[in-house]
């Protein structure tokens, strides 16, 4: 069976560690160990009935949702199935543009959607220097406006907190790219795992700015990534035009019924915030410790850690002898053997996973 470049692969893992898929102790996808809520599983089974019916096309419910969660008009709101069809609809976009700046290293599926409509893609690498970290803002004035490129005519994807760093973007250091960009896309996929009195979204600036689209996802957070659901913020005029591009019905009815839930979950929301930092800083920690191990700090619910021996060797190691699967980065360019990711889980999972790092 064929290496993912994605996590989350599980019958790839299984098959290596010869064992079923649900004895995997999965660190490779950067999923949410506290859900999916209860309030949403309870949403979901409220809805069977109702699978006999489309859904609403305009999904009038869930935006309105959104709307109040937010703080935004519905009309600049478009929910799709998961954040994946939605960058396949930017890609789209992008490619009417005569080139687009793309911060590296990069998520794989932003090299899909770009390629998929054959957009011009110029990388703007972030320092990946260990012990090097860059002041505040520093890390994206560092891309092609300082040189001298023309920028007007091109388009700016980028995502905050930046994966697979960690590095959280201040919004002062995107805003100037607003000005001098012909569209910026913000993937801000793992926001919400930044509490809001340190969260850097732009969502509350989106109105001033008709060249900006922002892309959230709700299965991180809320852990339903297999439900599929994300939407995006942008000019009302911008969304019309991407409906008329895409299938009818992406969202099915269960999602939405899920999402709705979530977001009015504020005892779910509470809770994520109080455990992340304890967890991550457990994780780092104890990686900090293990010899020829280097993590980096995040914002996010992962961690990119530098090695100094083979991360493709040490993952199959830890497969098949501790039914752990860790993210290589290989599918990185700029990263290749020598990072690896993890995601930040229970207490007990984060343990395990160390002792395996250590006896490895």
């Amino acid at each position: 069976m064929r290496q993912p470049a994605h996590g989350g692969n599980l019958a790839w893992a299984a098959a290596l560690a010869g064992c079923p898929p649900d004895a995997i102790l999965d660190f490779s996808a950067s999923i949410s160990p506290l859900g999916p809520p209860n309030s949403a599983i309870a949403a979901i089974k409220s809805q069977i009935g109702n699978l006999k019916h489309y859904p609403d096309p305009n999904y009038s419910e869930l935006r309105l949702a959104l709307s109040h969660f937010h703080q935004v008009p519905s009309e600049w709101i478009l929910p799709g199935n998961g954040s994946a069809e939605l960058l396949t609809l930017v890609g789209r976009e992008l490619a009417q543009l005569a080139a687009t700046i793309l911060i590296t290293p990069a998520f794989g599926d932003y090299y899909r959607t770009l390629a998929a409509y054959n957009t011009k893609v110029l990388e703007c690498p972030l320092s990946l220097v260990t012990g090097h970290t860059l002041p505040e803002g520093e890390a994206l004035r560092s891309l092609v406006i300082d040189k001298g490129q023309r920028t007007k005519d091109k388009g700016l994807l980028l995502n905050n907190p930046h994966n697979p760093t960690g590095k959280l973007f201040s919004r002062d250091s995107i805003l100037p790219y607003l000005e001098q960009f012909a569209l910026v896309v913000v993937d801000e996929a793992f926001m919400d795992f930044v509490p809001p009195n340190e969260e850097q979204s732009l969502i509350p600036v989106v109105q001033e700015y008709p060249n900006l689209v922002i892309l959230r996802s709700l299965t991180k957070f809320y852990s339903l990534p297999g439900l599929r659901l994300g939407y995006a913020i942008a000019h009302p005029d911008c969304l019309a035009k991407w409906q008329l591009w895409r299938d009818p019905w992406p969202v099915n009815t269960l999602a939405v019924a899920a999402a709705i839930a979530a977001l009015q979950d504020t005892e779910f929301q509470q809770q994520t915030w109080a455990w992340l930092p304890p967890a991550r800083n457990q994780v780092f920690q104890g990686l900090a410790k293990i010899p020829g191990l280097q993590p980096q700090a995040s914002a996010a619910n992962f961690l990119l850690i530098e090695s100094q021996e083979s991360t493709s060797h040490l993952q199959q190691q830890l497969l098949k002898y501790h039914q752990i699967l860790i993210r290589d980065c290989l599918s990185f360019k700029e990263l290749g053997d020598r990072f690896f990711r993890v995601a930040v889980r229970s207490q007990s999972d984060n343990q395990r996973l160390l002792t395996a790092l250590k006896e490895s």
